[in-house]
């Protein structure tokens, strides 16, 4: 055997470091093939950012100025850096998990229930599911609420310009609501993960843009002088809350902060766009560093730039709630930048949810022209199928539906995070990488890892039970189609 047959044998082992790269096949069609005989992917470190930085810096980034004012100046930037930390280290530890076993060689998981299905038990895989797709469709449903919040803001800022700030503006929200699900219905069309690098691309650059404009009015209004009280543990007992609206309302916060890093649910369906060489692990590892990082700075600009304009009267919605009305042009194009960055971001998380559907019904029907027959429209561009036009329609009805009658912005965010972060940002990923590196029980690394998940865990918990309770307590206010904003 020659030295070249012996290092592609070592590689497919699994031995070492070697790089051995099969070669790609060719299509039906003439197109390129990776080696599990799908379309070549051309997914780089960048779109990978494009992607991650799409679906990190949304909503969560509005009400960071709200969450620090809970939590104070200590506590607060404190809880943004070990959150960010955490997010990171998991992430990295998920990416290794797309191939099982030879980084280079092994087989691919497409999705995180693949991953989760190639390492751990059966009950595991079936609570992943509920966790990540419950998760996915109560962030379509948190996306909803905050894009028709901030295209009712549009409105309320031109009419704060022309009559007055002490007028009411109040506008309802179900319009705006009924009119983003109308755009999803023809985004949503879009086959896969691969044909959206335009839109995150799109969507990344609307939230550099919302962010920035956010940081730079916070900035102005500290600068100019006209800043609220801060404090070092924030919120004060007896004067902006009583000792229970603080327990509950820091807790909120750090649910929110949670949800302002969410995005391992979909990380290794993002993973799973990217080309290789060089493996696919090591080109999210960079995208995943760039992301995580670029949206931490944004958020410590964000929560405390934020903080120290408004003080401990934050508002919840940093560029809806009101703390801003000049200039009015400015807010009105941060807002539009919010809704275009949503209708992204709801195409990135609503994907996984797409594909599950469909690649379970194509499976269980493969001869149903209704599930797997492709109908070319626009000259042959783009195909329309008749289970993806129907069932994704239903999907962004749902889920609109749902919108409309919880639109609490806070509460909602805070149960978000709280019930998606532990679990699938924090114990699937550990539990993987600790069956994948076959790491001892009671070791010193096993400790630790099994200590971070049990603090995760209470941490989600108690964010958990805060949001639950500020639900409650809006529902005893809001009447579905009447209640104005």
């Amino acid at each position: 055997m020659t030295q070249s047959q012996d290092l592609e044998l070592a590689a497919r082992r699994g031995d070492g470091d070697v790089p051995y790269y099969p070669p790609p096949g060719i299509g039906a069609g003439g197109e390129e093939l990776d080696d599990d005989g799908r379309k070549k992917r051309t997914g780089t470190v960048w779109t990978a950012s494009a992607h991650i930085i799409t679906a990190v810096i949304g909503s969560g980034v509005l009400s960071l100025a709200w969450s620090t004012a809970q939590l104070g100046w200590v506590v607060g930037p404190v809880t943004l850096m070990i959150f960010s930390f955490i997010t990171y280290y998991t992430s990295s530890l998920l990416a290794d998990c797309y191939r099982s076993g030879n980084q280079l060689t092994g087989k691919r998981n497409y999705t995180y229930m693949d991953a989760v299905a190639a390492y751990l038990d059966r009950w595991q895989v079936w609570s992943c599911g509920i966790f990540q797709y419950v998760n996915l469709v109560g962030t379509a449903v948190g996306y909803t609420i905050t894009a028709s919040i901030s295209a009712a803001a549009v409105h309320k800022a031109n009419c704060f310009h022309r009559k007055g700030h002490d007028v009411d503006c109040s506008t309802y929200d179900t319009m705006y609501m009924v009119v983003f699900g109308i755009v999803q219905i023809f985004f949503s069309q879009l086959p896969n993960f691969s044909d959206l690098s335009w839109l995150s691309i799109v969507a990344a650059i609307m939230s550099f843009s919302y962010s920035s404009i956010a940081v730079g009015l916070s900035l102005a209004r500290t600068i100019s002088g006209r800043t609220g009280k801060t404090t070092l543990t924030g919120a004060e007992v007896g004067v902006d809350v009583d000792s229970a609206q603080k327990i509950w309302l820091a807790l909120q916060a750090l649910g929110n902060i949670a949800f302002a890093y969410s995005y391992s649910m979909i990380l290794i369906e993002i993973q799973d766009t990217v080309k290789s060489p060089p493996a696919e692990n090591k080109t999210m590892k960079k995208a995943t560093l760039i992301g995580v990082s670029t949206t931490t700075a944004f958020y410590m600009l964000s929560g405390c730039l934020g903080y120290a304009a408004f003080g401990n009267a934050a508002p919840g919605n940093i560029l809806t709630g009101f703390g801003f009305y000049e200039p009015y042009w400015l807010i009105d194009f941060a807002n539009v930048c919010i809704v275009v960055h949503l209708v992204g971001a709801y195409q990135v998380f609503s994907q996984p949810i797409f594909a599950a559907v469909e690649t379970a019904a194509a499976a269980r029907w493969p001869n149903s022209k209704f599930v797997t027959r492709e109908h070319p429209v626009i000259a042959g561009r783009f195909n329309v199928n008749a289970l993806r036009l129907t069932w994704r329609t239903v999907f962004v009805v749902v889920s609109t539906v749902l919108a409309i009658v919880m639109p609490f912005f806070n509460d909602i965010l805070g149960f978000l995070g709280a019930i998606g972060f532990w679990p699938l940002t924090v114990y699937y990923p550990v539990e993987m990488y600790i069956r994948q590196r076959q790491i001892r029980k009671f070791t010193t690394r096993w400790v630790a890892l099994q200590v971070l998940s049990a603090l995760c865990f209470l941490v989600s918990l108690a964010s958990a039970v805060a949001s639950i309770e500020g639900v409650t307590e809006s529902l005893k206010h809001y009447v579905p189609f009447k209640t104005k904003s």
